[in-house]
């Protein structure tokens, strides 16, 4: 017999030539946008190198003269060109802490009850309202804190907790001095304000990603509202809580405008959260217009080194904290 050639009909031929070129061009596509990410990646790698060699490079002169002794002391006189950055340190850890002892708490209560407990009606404007607050400028809260919550604070709280405490040990230093109204409690007041709704919206979006089926067999067996949350909600969102809560103390570690006009802006370190005191940011924002060049804009930059450093333990701890959180749940 003799082989027949089978003709391919030309309709079919400009088909898969049509479709040849199509995936030609998908291909080309994708190969465009993963260079354009991969180059976004790197881009971001690159620029942030580059600030940190700056950093280091702008804080070596303080760093070479005043060494560790740059962290451990407080004394910070320009005009003797002697600097330490254990005040700014201190008042930023203080602060952040304060404002975390009341942010956190709050935030995922009102993120509880508006998943949880708020009537649907409700459920919107409070949450827009409570996110509202992330939009308000710093500088705002700054001069709300100076004119409004510093004199109030000053006349009400500050005096109550000095005399509640004056007899007890080791509370009577913690609320020691007089009332001064400005101070580590009020800047710490203003940053709780100011990193709330990164917790409550972190917190909210994330307890509604719960399945609905999980709190209904809870409610089933006879739970009650607070034992689905503490037993249901939380552990299955955990890490994700870890995460806004990390978010929120970022948010508080640098924060500037706001703090400075709060604090007080002394180098002195006092165990009174009351006193004033100064922060790492604050610092910087205060002097570095003011500051001659040499050792003394050195050391501003050593202040910026040490934040940048600060935030990256703290970044990198919340990752392990997640990386462990993940492996003990099987994630």
């Amino acid at each position: 017999m003799t082989d027949m050639a089978v003709p391919i009909d030309a309709s079919v031929q400009q088909t898969v030539r049509e479709r040849s070129r199509a995936l030609g061009s998908l291909k080309t596509a994708d190969r465009i946008f993963h260079w354009l990410t991969f180059s976004a990646a790197v881009f971001v790698l690159v620029l942030l190198g580059a600030i940190i060699i700056s950093l280091v490079i702008g804080a070596w002169p303080a760093l070479s003269t005043f060494g560790f002794g740059f962290i451990t002391s407080e004394r910070w006189s320009p005009a003797k060109e002697i600097f330490g950055a254990a005040a700014p340190i201190y008042g930023t850890l203080v602060t952040s802490l304060i404002a975390m002892l009341i942010a956190i708490p709050v935030g995922i209560g009102i993120a509880i009850f508006l998943t949880e407990l708020c009537p649907p009606a409700l459920r919107r404007p409070v949450g827009v309202a409570i996110e509202l607050l992330a939009g308000v400028p710093s500088i705002i809260y700054g001069i709300w804190g100076f004119f409004v919550l510093a004199p109030l604070l000053k006349e009400t709280l500050q005096p109550l907790l000095i005399a509640t405490f004056e007899n007890v040990p080791v509370l009577n230093a913690v609320f020691a001095g007089p009332p001064y109204g400005i101070g580590m409690l009020t800047a710490g007041l203003i940053l709780a304000i100011m990193v709330l709704p990164f917790i409550t919206a972190v917190s909210r979006d994330i307890f509604q990603t719960v399945p609905p089926v999980l709190k209904e067999a809870a409610f089933g067996v006879g739970c009650t509202t607070w034992e689905v949350v503490r037993n249901v909600v939380i552990p299955y969102t955990r890490v994700g809580l870890v995460g806004g809560v990390m978010l929120a103390l970022g948010r508080a570690l640098g924060e500037t405008m706001a703090v400075t006009f709060v604090i007080g802006n002394s180098h002195n370190i006092s165990a009174s959260i009351i006193a004033p005191a100064t922060t790492i940011s604050a610092s910087i924002a205060n002097e570095f217009q003011e500051a001659s060049e040499g050792l003394y804009t050195s050391s501003l930059i050593a202040l910026g080194l040490l934040l940048f450093v600060i935030t990256f333990i703290v970044l990198a701890s919340a990752r392990l904290m997640l990386a462990r959180i993940q492996s003990k749940t099987g994630g």
